[in-house]
C-alpha cells in the first residue's frame, strides 16, 4: 500500500464584503444576451474585496488552519503554495513572502500550479510525495489565495469569480483521508481563455475566450468523455461500485454546469454545491473542498465512507479525488 495522505485541518478566509452579481459594474458593458447569461449562472452574490490580495487571503487562511491544529508555524516542515493567476509583481516569490509572513522559516517552500482549478490535485500529489520521501516530515501546508486575474468578476460565458483563501494542513493521518486521485489534461486548449496584458494598463485587462464554440460544445463533449472515463477507473481500481460512494462534490462554475455533470455521470451532487455557488461564486482551487466541508458540517453526508470530488478547468484539465471521512485510511488503492 502506498503512503497515506490525510487532511488534518482545513480553513478558509472569505472577505466580509458581499456583492450582488446584478450590481457588478461590468454588466453595464455587456450586450443583452451576455447579461442574461451572466444572471442565469445560478450565482446571486460573491464575496469580493479589492483591498485584499491573494496573499492576504492565503495568509489568513493559513494562520487559521495552523491555529486549529495547534501547530507552530516555526515547526512546519513544508509549505506548498498554489500559485495565483496574476501575481502582484513579476520576478518575485509570493511563496517565500508567505513563508516569511507566517514565520514558517524552516519550511521547504515552493509553488505548484498551471492548471487553474485543477491545480489543487498536483498540490496534494506533491504533499503526498514529500511525506512519503521524508519519514521525519510531519506536516505539509498547502495554501492558495483565489482572486480574479482581471478587474472584471464575470468570466463570459463561464462563471463569476469571488475571493477566498484556502489552507490545508496535510499529514499521514487525519479526519479526512485522501485515498486516490486521477488527473488528465489536453494541451489543445492551453490558451482557450487568456488575458493579454503586456501592452495595456491593469484597468484594461479583460479575459478573452479564443473560441466560444470550442468551449460550449467541443470542450463540453471532451469533459463528458474524460470525467466518465476517470470515474470508471477511479472506482474500479479501488474496488468500489457507484452505490458505495456516499456523495459527489464539484467545483462551482454554474447551475448549468452542475446539471451537465449530473446528467453526464449519472450522479447527484450534494446540496452544498448549489448553495455555495449561489452565495460565493467560483473560488478557483478552493471550491471543491469548501463545498465538501459545508456538506459535512450540515450533515449532508449520511455516514462515513468514500466521496468523489470533481474538478475541471478550461485549460483543459480534469481530476477526481477519492476521499474518506472515516479518519483511518481505508484498505484501498492509496495515492
Amino acid at each position: 500500500m502506498a503512503a497515506p495522505l490525510a487532511i488534518r485541518a482545513a480553513a478558509w478566509q472569505l472577505p466580509e464584503r458581499s456583492v450582488a452579481v446584478a450590481d457588478l459594474p461590468e454588466l453595464a458593458a455587456l450586450d443583452p444576451a451576455e447579461r442574461e447569461l451572466c444572471l442565469a449562472l445560478g450565482i446571486d452574490r460573491i464575496r469580493a474585496d479589492d483591498g485584499l490580495g491573494a496573499l492576504d487571503l492565503a495568509r489568513d487562511a493559513a494562520r487559521r488552519a495552523l491555529a486549529d491544529a495547534g501547530v507552530d508555524p516555526a515547526d512546519l516542515g513544508a509549505l506548498v503554495v498554489v500559485e495565483s493567476r496574476a501575481p502582484d509583481r513579476l520576478m518575485t516569490s509570493e511563496a517565500t513572502r508567505l513563508q516569511d509572513l507566517l514565520g514558517a522559516h524552516r519550511a521547504l517552500t515552493f509553488t505548484v500550479g498551471g492548471l487553474g482549478c485543477v491545480s489543487l490535485t498536483p498540490a496534494l500529489l506533491t504533499a503526498r510525495g514529500l511525506l512519503a520521501a521524508d519519514p521525519g516530515l510531519e506536516h505539509v501546508l498547502v495554501v492558495h489565495g483565489s482572486k480574479p486575474a482581471t478587474p472584471a468578476r464575470y468570466r463570459h460565458p463561464v462563471t463569476v469569480n469571488g475571493d477566498a483563501g484556502q489552507a490545508l494542513l496535510l499529514g499521514r493521518s487525519g479526519e479526512l483521508s485522501v485515498l486516490d486521485c486521477l488527473q488528465e489534461s489536453d494541451g489543445a486548449y492551453w490558451d482557450l481563455f487568456h488575458v493579454p496584458f503586456r501592452d495595456r494598463p491593469v484597468a484594461d485587462w479583460r479575459e478573452e475566450c479564443r473560441d466560444t464554440t470550442a468551449y460550449s460544445f467541443r470542450l463540453a463533449l471532451e469533459t463528458r468523455r474524460r470525467l466518465d472515463g476517470l470515474l470508471r477507473r477511479l472506482l474500479e481500481r479501488n474496488g468500489l461500485h457507484r452505490d458505495d460512494v456516499r456523495g459527489y462534490v464539484s467545483q462551482n462554475l454554474s447551475a448549468g454546469g452542475f446539471a451537465f455533470l449530473e446528467e453526464a455521470l449519472g450522479i447527484t451532487l450534494l446540496p452544498a454545491c448549489r448553495d455555495n455557488l449561489r452565495h460565493y461564486g467560483h473560488l478557483g482551487p478552493a471550491d471543491v473542498l469548501l463545498n465538501l466541508h459545508t456538506a459535512l458540517r450540515r450533515g449532508e453526508v449520511p455516514e462515513d465512507g468514500p466521496l468523489v470530488l470533481i474538478n475541471a478547468s478550461p485549460v483543459a484539465a480534469w481530476s477526481l479525488l477519492l476521499v474518506d471521512t472515516g479518519g483511518a485510511p481505508a484498505p484501498t488503492y492509496q495515492l
